[in-house]
């Protein structure tokens, strides 16, 4: 078994990071978002907080564009508890608006640059956004234009609570309507609110068990819902990162991911400042400008999924570059091989490796690998609850959830070791959906379990194994089959490089599987290649019948780096209408 580095060494670094950590922290202070970063950004003020778009940004000049934002917000009109969105790409502003909105006592709402008019026109409304930032333009969605039209919409005006919109200009002036305020106009507001204004305002919302977020899940499912979290949970969830990963003084992460996603904002944006470390934030940037970019502000640290890794770890000038500061990965979202846990250490140099699990309604990872742990650990579990210092619960062994599994029908508790649906609850899970009662009351029980819709087991280690979403299970003859199963198994075969598995309708079977392979550059593999590596390692029913070979550019993923399954199934579909 493959394992990373010296364990004694390795262990005892991690433990005088942490011992560093326990002391900048001796007691949990139960802060807001922006107690929390005045005292980060009065504590480290110098020290480069966000390297994005070519410029860079200390903790002191976060801070004072806060300071500023939440002044312009009061002008505005923004009271305490109302609801504030922003619509941009990454942008050195988010930071900010989100400290600023926890200094007027705002709800902060982070939505996808990538969206369509519908979509925004559902979240507007459902959200009960009163005040929208957007940016003009976000790659070929035309947000400006699409408000602009929802704005005139009779419907809308009836369903939504929007009173303000603010836009950055990124195109001609015409194209922008009179009922918007412009971001220019909008910081001058900042000037007529005095020092005192907002010392006020920001001593009236200091309550850290408020909603400080409400952040929209994909909905791959029905309509997307709104995750409420509470500034405790974000701070909780950030530091037990730090925690779990025994983050060191100054660390600087590179972090490719939205900005308006939980695993930048908890993993990147938060737990960098319990510590002074900065981020350095490209989203969507090519292999290429990675490596520069890690080179140039040398990355200690790289956050990632599957689908950004392998292309970087394949890419022909990898080696050209000095990433002798890099020694730390966690890549999410995704279950990769052990091939590929490999060559990241090879081709990068890495010593401290780590995956996780968790969800939007966890405040992003509720569960991280260990440092140190094997390879075939790192590739087959996601990990077991964070470390959370003097932050986690007693009652749950320092952490600050606890998992479970039950059955998925009836909900009732499963014997340890068995397979079910998981179950968590917390101080970092979400009480509920905003305004969507019912659902909230299917997914989390009276004693607070939030049922997440994954299939797995915990277990003698306590490591959780993910074995797929609930509704991706299927049946074979009445055999249940986890995607995720066959996955593992298919993954090991040295020509693959990436595999998905769904279920697909049988005549005969009911159900049965379809693999969809991605092979490892310059590799060569069949369908009966694949067919007979499985039949040493999976039951006769659990291997799929239909294997389909595809490039990389083919895999259907979200803006976070996960394979889209409904998408596999509608190319199933029309792949097996045409066979037929």
């Amino acid at each position: 078994m493959s394992s990373i580095t010296n364990e004694t060494t390795l262990s005892q670094s991690v433990s005088e990071r942490r011992k560093v950590l326990e002391e900048l922290f001796p007691v949990w202070p139960r802060d807001t978002i922006a107690r929390h970063f005045s005292k980060a950004c009065s504590q480290y003020k110098d020290r480069p907080y966000i390297y994005i778009n070519n410029e860079e940004f200390t903790y002191g000049e976060v801070w004072d564009r806060a300071v500023q934002y939440a002044k312009a917000f009061i002008k505005l009109g923004v009271k305490r508890r109302d609801h504030l969105a922003v619509l941009m790409d990454n942008d050195s502003t988010f930071p900010s608006l989100m400290i600023a909105s926890s200094l007027v006592g705002a709800v902060f709402i982070p939505i996808n640059g990538m969206l369509t008019k519908d979509e925004l026109r559902y979240i507007i409304s459902q959200s009960d956004t009163q005040y929208l930032i957007l940016e003009q333009t976000i790659k070929d969605k035309q947000h400006g234009e699409a408000i602009s039209e929802l704005l005139d919409e009779a419907d809308f005006q009836e369903n939504s609570e929007l009173e303000q919109v603010i836009c950055f200009e990124n195109e001609k002036q015409d194209s922008i309507k009179d009922h918007f305020l412009t971001w220019d106009d909008f910081i001058k507001g900042s000037e007529s609110v005095t020092d005192e204004e907002l010392e006020q305002r920001w001593g009236e919302s200091l309550y850290p068990d408020e909603v400080a977020i409400i952040m929209y899940t994909s909905g791959s499912t029905g309509s997307p819902k709104g995750v409420m979290l509470t500034d405790d949970m974000l701070l909780q969830s950030g530091y037990g990162t730090c925690m779990s990963r025994a983050i060191e003084d100054g660390r600087v992460t590179y972090a490719p991911l939205p900005f308006y996603h939980c695993f930048a904002i908890i993993e990147a944006i938060l737990a960098m400042s319990f510590v002074g470390g900065s981020f350095i934030s490209a989203l969507g940037a090519s292999p290429l400008l990675s490596l520069q970019l890690m080179e140039k502000h040398k990355a200690n640290d790289y956050l990632c999924v599957p689908s950004t890794l392998v292309p970087l770890l394949n890419h022909p000038r990898v080696s050209e570059f000095d990433l002798s500061n890099l020694f730390a990965m966690w890549c999410g979202a995704a279950p990769a091989p052990v091939p590929v846990w490999k060559k990241a250490i090879d081709v990068l140099g890495l010593t401290e490796i780590i995956t996780g699990y968790g969800q939007t309604e966890v405040a992003s990872s509720g569960v991280t690998t260990e440092i140190g742990d094997k390879l075939e650990r790192i590739s087959s579990r996601v990990g077991r609850p964070k470390l959370n210092g003097v932050s986690g619960l007693p009652e749950f062994n320092g952490s600050a959830v606890q998992y479970k599994t039950i059955d998925r029908d009836t909900g009732a508790d499963l014997p340890a070791g068995s397979v079910g649906e998981l179950a968590v609850r917390g101080a970092t899970v979400t009480r509920g959906y905003y305004k969507k009662q019912e659902e909230t009351a299917k997914t989390i029980d009276k004693d607070g379990w939030l049922r997440t819709g994954d299939v797995g087991r915990i277990d003698e280690n306590g490591y959780i194994q993910v074995l797929g979403r609930s509704k991706e299970m299927y049946k074979v003859s009445g055999e249940l089959v986890s995607p995720r199963e066959v996955e593992i198994a298919i993954s090991h075969h040295p020509a693959v490089s990436q595999v998905s598995v769904i279920g697909v309708p049988d005549a005969l079977t009911t159900e049965i599987g379809a693999g969809f392979i991605e092979l490892i550059e310059g590799e060569t593999c069949t369908r009966r290649d694949i067919i007979d590596w499985c039949s040493s390692r999976l039951a006769r029913f659990k291997i799929p019948r239909h294997i389909w070979f595809i490039d990389s550019s083919e895999w259907p993923m979200t803006s976070t780096g996960k394979v889209q399954k409904f998408r596999l199934t509608e190319i199933a579909e029309e792949r097996l209408s045409k066979s037929n």
